[in-house]
């Protein structure tokens, strides 16, 4: 009978040891929530990013002036301060995630070192039984007993030991895992942090070169506004000048009008002209200043001659204008050739054709007028 009842035993411990279902002990990761509102924040403001890009390189490949350069380094700071909002964002998501990571690994260190405790005492359990444990255990029964509850008690036994190992393993991974993954974290959280402050250093920069620029800014319109200030009075003195020639009744001169030779009149001096008749328009804000001649490059020290027969109204300095020389011809008409490096001429002298009125400074400015009224002399010339 107890021959019988060890074989029964051995049977019944091999089918323990190869029959056992293992109990998977898994600790469950995180996953991002689709839902998770922060996800959507960093999306938003990404493809805010991407579009506040697109209408940054559009608007440099037509800047051109310093109200254009404003209007850029204005865009400049909106896509700023949505990569620093993104980087903020995104640093923040990874903050809660290694929190919450850092967490499950101290609950997981705790569940191990519960684990390892118990594993400790069953073995120090069966160390004390010695070899073949659970077999000592079985063969202790008195020879009548009935042996289902024992098998069963065995049974039980052998399956708690397995899953508390088995629970042990496991444990052990997961925390490896956290561990690893924990890490990762906190490196990505540095980074974040690192591009944050970057992101932080680089718009607190923008923002000083916006306050320069709007400075600057301001200081070229003020500089624009005393420029055409200047422009106007210029023009206003010169107007009045003229209008004080015409007011002394001045005589008809003999010949024929000026008018008659429009179009084939000579040049005063040789060069380019630099800039037309009418209104200039500032390249930096579009604003206009008033321009009744042109302007023309010359050669310092060349002759500057009367484009047609005449009498000299005015030769001498005139303020904004340096040299000048008012002609009076036919027709009632004027020509006017300021910016002159000296003169060879004075008031009252008959001039013919081509006279020489004095030498050029490197640019010539030029008007012809009607009474008062001023033409393009472009209009006029050959």
């Amino acid at each position: 009978m107890h021959r019988a009842a060890f074989q029964v035993v051995l049977l019944v411990l091999v089918a323990l040891l190869t029959g056992l279902g293992a109990a998977q002990y898994g600790i469950a990761q995180d996953t991002a929530d689709d839902d998770d509102p922060r996800e959507a924040e960093l999306a938003t403001l990404r493809l805010e990013i991407t579009e506040l890009e697109t209408r940054l390189v559009a608007m440099r490949g037509r800047e051109t002036s310093l109200e254009d350069q404003l209007a850029r380094v204005k865009l400049e700071l909106e896509l700023q301060q949505a990569q620093l909002d993104e980087a903020t964002a995104a640093f923040e998501l990874a903050e809660e995630r290694t929190q919450a990571t850092a967490v499950e690994v101290e609950t997981l260190e705790n569940d191990l070192a519960t684990l390892r405790d118990d594993l400790r005492r069953r073995l120090v359990g069966l160390y004390r039984l010695g070899g073949r444990g659970y077999l000592r255990l079985f063969l202790s029964l008195e020879p009548n007993a009935d042996l289902l509850p024992a098998i069963r008690q065995l049974r039980f036994l052998a399956q708690r030991d397995r899953q508390t190992i088995e629970r042990f393993t496991a444990t052990r991974d997961a925390l490896d895992t956290r561990r690893l993954q924990l890490a990762e974290e906190r490196q990505e959280m540095d980074v974040w942090r690192q591009r944050e402050q970057e992101r932080r250093d680089t718009l607190a920069a923008m923002r000083r070169r916006q306050e320069r620029t709007l400075a600057q800014v301001a200081r070229e319109r003020q500089r624009l506004m005393q420029r055409t200030k200047a422009l106007q009075d210029k023009e206003r003195k010169l107007a009045k000048l003229i209008g004080s020639l015409l007011e002394g009744r001045l005589s008809p001169l003999g010949g024929t009008p000026i008018q008659d030779f429009r179009g084939a009149l000579d040049w005063p001096v040789t060069g380019d002209v630099t800039a037309k008749f009418g209104p200039r328009l500032d390249p930096r804000y579009r604003t206009e200043v008033p321009h009744n001649g042109i302007d023309i490059a010359s050669t310092t020290g060349a002759e500057v001659r009367s484009i047609f027969p005449g009498q000299v109204l005015y030769a001498s300095e005139f303020e904004g204008y340096g040299p000048m020389v008012v002609v009076h011809h036919p027709g009632r008409v004027f020509t006017l050739y300021a910016g002159l490096g000296e003169l060879q001429v004075g008031k009252g002298d008959k001039l013919a054709l081509g006279h020489i009125l004095g030498s050029a400074t490197d640019v010539l400015y030029f008007e012809i007028r009607i009474e008062d009224q001023p033409q393009d002399p472009l209009g006029w010339l050959r």
